[in-house]
């Protein structure tokens, strides 16, 4: 079963045991949830695209059988599957203005734990490369959609692991058995688990020795024994519990606090336990890939930004051209970062076991541009619409519903189009730049700050001021 549509996703989603809590209150269908139900629409619309037009990167020939499978299902092994990659997270923004989590940092986890595994087996003689191969088939087979915890709770950031006062503050070991081991701890903030069958959980930090019992990666089902879920957004950012037009039914983003309450792991599923050296390789590795591929994430929500703001135009009963420079500005801040990270895969290299892996200076520059333009273009798509969809001087759907004033609001609206056509217009432009239909560019994917950290040691600033000498001593310049 390489390939399965959007209805069979979302019934094997209804299968899982339920352990989803939001507002303190258990949710007992994902699909069906207002918290939960249009992220797994929107993923689901992803499993649909592997039967249209767009299946080329949709799909991806499989790396284990030659078979078609879901590309968050196989191994990026090219600079051309990491373009795929950030081509398929455009075309998912396109459909559903928003991140569709659980197709994206689970996949990229394990293709890092590919290149990790093939290292650490080599210097410590274990078996955690064939497990991947193993589990990628499992993947593969069963279609999974891979949700990736990568932030623990973390506690006081001053303090290192093992001096936390409370241990669960990150994912730990308790007890290590015969035939796996016994987890507990929190992760923070995890995108897309809502509308995951699995969860890969790997290091948020490079890890010490004094630190090795959270030096961990594993995989495990979203509804294993002993895991409780939180869901954290607001109802609004939902959009599924208003009415009307005041809910575009587009896809929101889910975000959890994974608490590990003694889960077990069997051996199967461990990719790293206590190989401490290599928190930072796959830190290394999942962040190159991560952040080439993060600004068409936000290129593909400008994209559908510059489509809302010009519909607003029109709705506002004003010409395009009064506009052009603006909307040509937002259209530069998206190619700014898709086309950095397409710089990052194609001056990347291939790991000896496969991967491809993109170039990580140019991947953290592109993360410092994802915490900044994308804002940038908000800013924009709300000066081009006007207070209508910024200031929040807007009456709710239910009024516009009122048998005694509701036609005199529409009438009032009524400007380029109607009334009701545009407070629709309006919406989406409101929810996509202060509502649900934000993702995290700031911190998602990572701090920028870290970012620029990576920047400062990989630029080579000795050389740079060494041919600046050589330029500014006229005639003595080197060969």
């Amino acid at each position: 079963m390489a390939l399965i549509n959007g209805e069979q996703y979302k019934a094997s989603l209804a299968k899982l045991r339920p352990n989803i809590y939001k507002w303190g209150r258990l949710i007992e269908d994902v699909t069906t949830h207002p918290a939960t139900r249009l992220h797994v629409e929107s993923v689901s619309h992803s499993y649909d695209a592997a039967f249209t037009e767009e299946a080329g990167i949709f799909t991806r020939t499989s790396h284990l059988t030659g078979q078609k499978a879901h590309r968050w299902n196989t191994l990026m092994t090219s600079a051309e599957d990491v373009l795929a990659n950030s081509q398929m997270k455009r075309a998912q923004f396109h459909r559903t203005g928003t991140c569709q989590g659980a197709t994206c940092a689970g996949w990229t986890a394990l293709n890092a734990l590919w290149a990790v595994t093939y290292e650490a087996d080599q210097e410590y003689g274990t078996a955690y490369h064939q497990r991947i191969k193993d589990y990628f088939a499992l993947v593969e087979d069963n279609s999974y959609a891979l949700a990736g915890a990568l932030t623990d709770a973390k506690g006081n950031r001053a303090l290192g692991v093992a001096q936390q006062p409370d241990a669960d503050s990150y994912l730990h070991i308790v007890e290590t058995r015969p035939d796996g081991i016994v987890v507990r701890g929190c992760k923070a903030q995890i995108c897309g688990v809502a509308a995951a069958h699995e969860i890969i959980c790997v290091p948020g930090s490079a890890h010490t020795e004094a630190d090795k019992a959270a030096a961990l990666a594993f995989a495990i089902p979203r509804d294993a024994a002993g895991i409780t879920i939180v869901e954290t957004r607001r109802p609004s950012d939902s959009r599924d519990e208003e009415e009307g037009w005041d809910s575009p039914k587009a896809g929101g983003i889910t975000q959890a606090f994974l608490l590990f309450d003694d889960v077990f792991v069997p051996n199967e599923r461990i990719f790293l336990c206590g190989e401490y050296p290599y928190t930072g390789v796959f830190l290394h590795y999942f962040t190159a890939i991560y952040r080439s591929a993060i600004g068409a994430c936000v290129a593909g929500q400008g994209d559908v930004m510059i489509g809302a703001a010009i519909n607003m135009i029109q709705a506002n009963g004003l010409k395009q051209k009064t506009f052009q420079e603006k909307l040509s500005q937002m259209a530069i801040n998206n190619e700014i970062t898709y086309g950095i990270g397409l710089g990052a895969m194609f001056k990347g290299a291939q790991h000896p076991s496969g991967i491809w892996i993109p170039d990580p200076l140019l991947a953290h520059v592109n993360k410092t541009q994802v915490a900044t333009l994308p804002y940038q273009t908000k800013v924009l798509a709300q000066e081009i619409s006007g207070g209508i969809a910024e200031t929040g001087c807007f009456p709710a759907y239910q009024d516009f519903q009122s048998p005694e004033y509701g036609d005199k609001l529409v009438r009032a609206l009524t400007a380029g189009i109607d009334g009701k056509e545009r407070a629709k217009a309006a919406r989406l432009v409101e929810w996509l730049t202060v509502g649900g239909g934000i993702p995290g560019c700031m911190h998602g994917g990572g701090s920028p700050e870290g970012a620029k950290l990576v920047v400062r040691k990989s630029e080579p600033w000795d050389h740079f001021a060494e041919y600046a000498k050589r330029i500014a001593n006229a005639g003595k310049l080197d060969a």
